[in-house]
């Protein structure tokens, strides 16, 4: 399989970016809701945030790596069969989802770093509180956090589903491409 991405395919790079942040997400949003159930006393009270503090810097990277990544490579086109409608709605869908995630981010680093300390990524680096000490700043941004990652986590469930649908009821190449073979010959 090519690094680069194909007329017809994802690049192992696009698709290991893709299937990566995927998980990572999906991960991210359970230990979230997971960590707000966790008392003082809890021995993950401190830990859990600590965790999922430096998977979002590392996420953040991958996303930037991800948006250069994408904006240097070819797209695969879309299948013939999908109707106009269906490729705006798909194109537009990609670019809330990065959107969103990366609102996420931002909002994720300013509850973080509100206090004006750093935030430390498992302890290879850390990210220095630039902006800090704005009133309610850890509430508002709290806020706003959660309720994009339910909007994320809504969106790329539809975005899967749609992927399913695709795959399964139009039988088109949509699915295909993004599992890392080539529409214009699916079989591994």
């Amino acid at each position: 399989m090519p690094a680069k991405n194909t007329a017809s395919r994802y690049g192992w790079v696009s698709l290991s970016l893709h299937w990566l942040m995927a998980l990572a997400v999906i991960g991210m949003f359970a230990l979230g809701i997971w960590m707000r159930q966790l008392s003082y006393y809890d021995p993950w009270y401190r830990d859990g945030p600590s965790i999922h503090k430096g998977i979002g810097i590392l996420l953040f990277i991958l996303l930037v790596a991800r948006i250069g990544w994408r904006s240097m490579n070819i797209r695969p086109s879309d299948d013939p069969a999908l109707k106009a409608w269906e490729r705006i709605t798909a194109h537009l869908t990609h670019y809330a989802l990065y959107a969103l995630m990366l609102a996420l981010m931002v909002a994720g680093y300013l509850i973080s770093t509100a206090d004006g300390r750093p935030i430390d990524v498992f302890g290879l680096f850390n990210v220095p509180a630039t902006l800090h000490g704005l009133p309610d700043q850890e509430d508002i941004a709290g806020e706003i956090h959660e309720i994009l990652a339910w909007v994320l986590i809504l969106l790329a469930g539809v975005h899967a589903l749609a992927a399913l649908k695709h795959h399964f009821i139009n039988r088109d190449s949509t699915l295909i491409k993004m599992l890392g073979r080539d529409a214009n010959n699916p079989k591994p």
